[in-house]
């Protein structure tokens, strides 16, 4: 890697003695800089956080949690904490990668050196021995999605100090717990600006120190809000004297304690919003940002030394990657092919004539889209195009709709993009292969399926899963989007990429190829990093709205923070009629389409780290559920393109199953005036 460059305008004027250094966390290491050279200590993975404790340095990492007393030897701290499983299959040969789970926070106890906290997208943990060895606290839900941790001593219901964990949940709000104390966690969201349906989510929370007097901060994500806990009463109450420096912010993360202020990251830059009076002169935060800016490789993270800060104390630095929030250029090939397009979904039944084929051609001209997404494996599991893939052939489900070669072609006569869907998991053709092979399972070895109860009776679903561990699922799935590519399309975009989450019997479904490790998300990821290597152009995939909007996977596997390393598009389903009919549905309700798209687009932005395009599929199809009874109709539709147009802007596609698509607008048209 070429050598950094930096100039470190703000410490020329000062005195800077040798030993001042600054220390930034980038995604290949770790840098430290001083006023007059910069140098890569360690050559490790991205570094997202620092902190330090006593003399003691701590790095969370995307390799699990780094210890070092000198800057020199960096020793991993990761005994107790959970290992996730990778499944690697190389020359039809299996191997596993054990790394790590993603760890969400990092921070120390104020007033014990040698006390962390950390937490994965499930469970707490503590350290007591200066990371040596970590406890599992637990979760105040079964549903994963902790973003954020504290640890300091508050007093429990007698009086006395105890030590206190503090957590933050994307569904279910923060909580507290005081394992001397009890196991049982508490919730503690009093006063906390809610979501439309849940609590609003937490993104950090941290202790400040004043005169021996320790006081709990904490800030939504998405509010723009800064809290103060009111322990006595567990309550937050809202920081509301100084809201400058954060009132044009869409996200804020990253707190940190300075001597008389809070310190923290918001979308383009650095804030802080004073806790002391006299307020601090405005702007002195510019140096540091301007310095972080011209830092080659990237920070994710900084740990900035009392002198180079001018805010009277060391402080740590994170999410640092907000500062390109809304950047626009595409940084890899496939980014920047895969970002901006729009278009609908066309049934590939429906393109087996010429004729069809053209109205679609005429609709994308006429609306002013350039994107085709069309099924070349379906829900059902048949493959609808020529396959001469004869690993492909061999399942029997190759039931073609088009010529792939005649389709391609003509499309590119109109260069119109086009996106190759592959139903992935839900395979009825793959389930029934050489006698269920590669299907999910019940308790007794049998295919399983779910089922539901209508009118008393259990009846089965309709759906036919196979499993996501099993390597053959993977290569069979990527045989076909490799054969595409090569044959014309331009992308590929997997749905059904996630575990069944219908059934009354859920319970009972096996896994036969599940290996020991193995999670939801190890399924998934592993498959994404085998298609990722096979597959040479943009990989996109569809998710729930819900695990768009919020920061879990809950039940699905579809985890975007983790899987957003793997692909290039990530495809939310905001549609408001799956929503609960009461979701965003605040005065005037007929925005409601909107605030869902304006608001979802971005916060799945933001979950997935800016590292994807985020073209969400917008609903062009009616349901008769209560709000589209009433408001279902083209300015609906409209409504949520100028939602995705105002929020981040990188494309989107209409869906209707039946593809029909009386109900849009030209691109760009506005709602009418009334």
């Amino acid at each position: 890697m070429k050598r950094l460059l930096i100039v470190l305008a703000f410490i020329t004027a000062m005195s800077v003695h040798a030993q001042d250094f600054l220390l930034a966390g980038t995604r290949d290491g770790l840098y430290k800089l001083t006023a007059v050279s910069t140098q890569k200590i360690w050559d490790t993975m991205a570094v997202r956080k620092i902190i330090r404790s006593g003399n003691t340095w701590f790095f969370l990492t995307d390799s699990g949690i780094t210890r070092s007393d000198n800057l020199t030897k960096f020793d991993y701290i990761n005994d107790g904490l959970p290992i996730k499983v990778i499944k690697k299959i190389t020359d039809g040969e299996k191997s596993f990668i054990k790394k790590p789970q993603m760890l969400k926070d990092l921070e120390t106890h104020p007033s014990r050196p040698g006390t962390l906290i950390t937490a994965t997208n499930s469970a707490v943990f503590l350290s007591e021995d200066g990371g040596r060895h970590w406890r599992n606290l637990g979760c105040h839900t079964p549903v994963n999605g902790l973003k954020a941790v504290c640890v300091l001593d508050l007093p429990d219901a007698q009086g006395n100090p105890q030590l206190t964990v503090l957590a933050s949940h994307s569904i279910y709000g923060a909580a507290w717990k005081q394992p001397s104390v009890s196991d049982k966690w508490q919730p503690l969201s009093e006063g906390l600006v809610p979501g439309p349906e849940s609590d609003e989510e937490i993104s950090d929370i941290v202790v400040y120190t004043h005169q021996q007097k320790q006081e709990v901060y904490a800030t939504q994500t998405f509010t723009g809000k800064l809290y103060q806990l009111d322990w006595s009463a567990k309550r937050f109450n809202a920081v509301s004297d100084w809201t400058d420096s954060i009132a044009d912010a869409r996200c804020i993360d990253g707190l940190s304690p300075a001597a008389m202020s809070i310190v923290g990251t918001k979308n383009g830059g650095l804030f802080e919003i004073p806790l002391v009076l006299p307020a601090p002169a405005p702007n002195r935060l510019k140096g540091i940002e301007l310095t972080l800016k011209r830092i080659a490789s990237k920070p994710l993270s900084a740990w900035i030394p009392q002198r180079m800060t001018r805010l009277g104390k060391a402080v740590s630095l994170s999410e640092l990657w907000l500062f390109d929030e809304g950047e626009k250029t595409r940084k890899t090939d496939y980014l920047r092919r895969a970002a901006g397009r729009k278009g609908v979904y066309l049934p590939a039944h429906q393109a087996r004539t010429a004729t069809g084929l053209q109205r679609y051609f005429d609709l994308l001209e006429q609306n002013k889209l350039d994107t085709l997404v069309i099924d070349m494996k379906d829900d059902f599991g048949f493959v609808r195009y020529d396959s001469q893939d004869e690993e492909i052939q061999a399942v029997g489900a190759v039931r073609p709709f088009i010529q792939l070669e005649d389709f391609t072609a003509k499309a590119k006569e109109r260069k119109v993009y086009l996106v190759a869907r592959i139903v992935v998991f839900k395979d009825k053709q793959l389930y029934r292969y050489r006698k269920n092979l590669y299907a999910i399972k019940d308790k007794s070895g049998n295919p399983w399926q779910g089922y539901k109860t209508v009118d008393g009776i259990l009846e089965p679903i309709e759906e036919y899963w196979v499993d996501p561990y099993n390597e053959n699922v993977w290569k069979y799935n990527t045989a076909i989007a490799q054969e595409l590519i090569r044959r014309g399309f331009d992308e590929v975009q997997f749905d059904y990429i996630r575990f069944p989450t219908d059934g009354e019997n859920l319970y009972a479904a096996r896994y036969p190829a599940q290996e020991q490790g193995m999670d939801k998300e190890s399924a998934i990821m592993s498959f994404l990093a085998y298609a990722r290597e096979k597959i040479h152009a943009p990989i996109s995939i569809d998710i729930y709205g819900a695990n768009g909007w919020y920061r879990t996977g809950a039940r699905t596997g579809q985890e975007v923070e983790v899987l957003a390393d793997y692909v290039d598009v990530i495809c939310p389903m905001f549609y408001p009629s799956h929503f609960r009919q009461s979701f965003l549905a605040q005065k005037p309700p007929e925005e409601r389409p909107y605030r869902i798209y304006q608001q979802g687009s971005y916060r799945n932005k933001i979950i997935a780290h800016n590292k994807v395009v985020i073209r969400p599929w917008t609903q062009a199809f009616y349901i008769p559920v209560s709000y589209d009874r009433k408001y279902y109709n083209e300015d609906y539709v409209q409504r949520q393109v100028i939602g995705i147009k105002d929020s981040i802007d990188e494309g989107y596609a209409y869906w209707n199953n039946s593809g029909r698509y009386a109900d849009i607008r030209p691109d760009g048209l506005p709602l009418p005036q009334k």
